[in-house]
């Protein structure tokens, strides 16, 4: 399979211009990472040296868990309410490409977000929490954890979006389900984090390799229920 990445690139500029002008959007993005600063925030400032998980940094990974699919999921159906998509159907991008730009768009901001905000909040545990609580919380395992997994839980949480977005013609309703959708994934973070599931070697290199797969399959199925025709005509 024949990839452009012109056509890629074009899609992708699109879908960030029209990000930019997006107030639901940008609100999703600036609102949802509060949802995992605060808790993370207050139960650090209040713990003292071993009174606290050791992964609690790892609840962070909700935000590229949730954030992506909520914005994935306006991606298709947005562009139905505002009659832009049929337009861009009419060009020579072909269904691959089209799908792989609006992931990759999604992708940039969400993982923008997500290390952004871990390093905020790595900068106030170091300079606000009590004494000897920062060595046990920022780690090199779970600092490469962050880099790992951010990555591959939002396309997950993308592809789905994604799917979710082809399916419906309201805006709201594809958002609110694509969060829906992303709650498991969500709920097995914070297990992680907050000592309930035990982190190990093992489970670090299963989950990758099953958000990988995940991610394969996920670009392929979405790539072959597009459907111009029906999307067109807005029948589900």
């Amino acid at each position: 399979m024949s990839i452009s990445p012109r056509h890629v690139r074009a899609v992708i500029r699109k879908e960030l211009r029209e990000y930019r002008h997006n107030g639901s959007i940008v609100g999703t993005m600036a609102v949802i990472p509060l949802i995992f600063i605060l808790p993370t925030l207050i139960h650090i400032f209040g713990a003292t040296a071993g009174s606290g998980p050791a992964d609690l940094l790892l609840y962070m990974l909700g935000i590229p868990a949730l954030v992506p699919a909520v914005v994935a999921a306006y991606s298709v159906v947005g562009e139905r309410q505002q009659g832009t998509l049929e337009p861009v159907l009419t060009t020579p991008v072909r269904r691959e490409e089209f799908m792989l730009g609006k992931a990759l768009a999604a992708l940039i901001p969400s993982l923008a977000i997500s290390y952004g905000v871990y390093l905020v909040v790595i900068a106030c545990v170091e300079l606000f929490a009590h004494p000897g609580v920062a060595p046990e919380l920022v780690r090199w395992p779970e600092l490469l954890a962050q880099l790992l997994f951010s990555p591959l839980l939002a396309g997950w949480s993308i592809w789905v979006g994604i799917a979710i977005s082809t399916r419906f013609g309201e805006a709201r309703v594809a958002q609110q389900l694509g969060a829906l959708a992303s709650f498991p994934s969500v709920l097995l973070v914070a297990l992680i984090a907050f000592g309930v599931i035990p982190a190990s070697l093992g489970l670090t290199i299963a989950g990758a390799g099953l958000l990988v797969l995940l991610n394969g399959l996920g670009w392929r199925i979405t790539s072959a229920a597009f459907q111009r025709e029906r999307l067109v005509s807005g029948t589900r």
